[in-house]
């Protein structure tokens, strides 16, 4: 696979339990750093504290849809949903690129991976 990936640091990876409260009742998340990292930036770049977006999130996702099944899930895809945002307004960016940053060697792809087509 593309060193872009594998060569990422493994704390960016690494799963994170924290404690909230949503809807009044105590519960925990479990998500992997990187999202945790995404969601603090969502929650400054919105004005509130990373607790207060959850619960937004969550009494939104409630108003939508009657029920949130799976909060951990919707967040992730939030998560990706503003990457991949804020990755279109930026334009696209070379994995080529990418990985001669990276103390990899570059390494040439066949063509485009199929995580990265537009939405």
């Amino acid at each position: 696979m593309c060193r872009v990936f594998a060569n990422q640091p493994v704390a960016s990876y690494e799963p994170e339990t924290r404690s909230i409260r949503l809807a009044g009742h105590a519960t925990s998340i479990r998500l992997e750093r990187a999202f945790w990292d995404i969601l603090e930036e969502i929650a400054a770049r919105e004005g509130v504290t990373l607790p207060r977006f959850l619960n937004a999130l969550h009494d939104e996702v409630l108003e939508f849809h009657g029920e949130c099944a799976n909060f951990a899930s919707l967040v992730r895809c939030s998560c990706l949903k503003y990457a991949g945002e804020n990755r279109a307004k930026a334009g696209p960016a070379s994995l080529e690129n990418a990985s001669r940053r990276s103390d990899a060697p570059a390494r040439q792809l066949d063509g485009p991976l199929p995580l990265h087509q537009p939405a």
